[in-house]
């Protein structure tokens, strides 16, 4: 009993003496003689876990997601398969169609941005500046000049005088208005062959006077029909995949 209290003493001492040790700050910033500011680890590792808790929003909106899975959607309704291809099907398609896309730009990132900053080469908010340079462009090629135009006038931002002087925070819902605009346009496009063949067989039913026959069960052998000998799918993903490169 003495032996285990004697341990219990020594480990409580030996505790207070390493707590006693003031051991490496956990947030502290550093101002070089340059100006730049140097992070400690613990503070970079609350950042960048900061930031990764953002990273679903931003793929979502700051990409080419967005467009892909509402085109994506559209076409299942068009077709009427309610629950075929299943929302998860639609959505690891547009994952990874968006990952084909976004490549280049990431690509970017990683060689202007990320190796460097892993390299030590530059610190962590010249690396943040530089990763922004390739999403703004992707960005600012699929934007309309009239959301921008609309947003700066609702913020009033009037004195941009390029693109690299418009806010992220003018940018973003900017995009994001550009590409849901552009994503009903081509589903409107896709919709239209799908209305026409249920128009037909409507049509038809009412003339030999089954209507109480539902129009949709006939037509749908003959959607999924022409989808599959027009090669539907080749045709949606690659018009969806070169309409960001236009």
């Amino acid at each position: 009993m003495r032996s285990l209290i004697l341990l219990l003493a020594l480990a409580f001492v030996s505790q207070s003496g390493f707590a006693a040790d003031p051991g490496i700050p956990a947030f502290s910033v550093e101002t070089g003689d340059n100006g730049a500011q140097t992070y400690t680890l613990t503070l970079q590792i609350v950042m960048l876990m900061t930031l990764i808790t953002m990273l679903p929003a931003a793929l979502m909106m700051l990409t080419a997601f967005t467009r892909i899975i509402i085109v994506l959607s559209i076409l299942r309704q068009a077709i009427g398969l309610m629950q075929a291809p299943s929302s998860q099907v639609l959505i690891g398609l547009a994952l990874f169609l968006t990952f084909f896309i976004m490549a280049p730009v990431f690509q970017q990132i990683y060689d202007d941005s990320v190796l460097p900053y892993i390299e030590e080469k530059i610190e962590m908010p010249e690396a943040f500046e530089k990763a922004q340079g390739p999403i703004r462009e992707f960005m600012m090629a699929q934007t309309r000049e009239t959301d921008l135009d609309m947003f700066a006038k609702i913020s009033g931002n009037k004195g941009i005088e390029g693109p690299e002087s418009i806010p992220f925070s003018l940018l973003i819902p900017s995009f994001i208005t550009s590409e849901l605009k552009t994503a009903f346009q081509i589903g409107f496009l896709i919709y239209i062959p799908f209305l026409v063949i249920d128009l037909v067989v409507a049509s038809v039913l009412m003339a030999m006077g089954m209507m109480m026959l539902s129009p949709m069960m006939i037509s749908l052998p003959f959607k999924i029909m022409l989808f599959v000998l027009v090669d539907g799918w080749a045709l949606i993903m690659g018009t969806l995949a070169s309409s960001f490169y236009i």
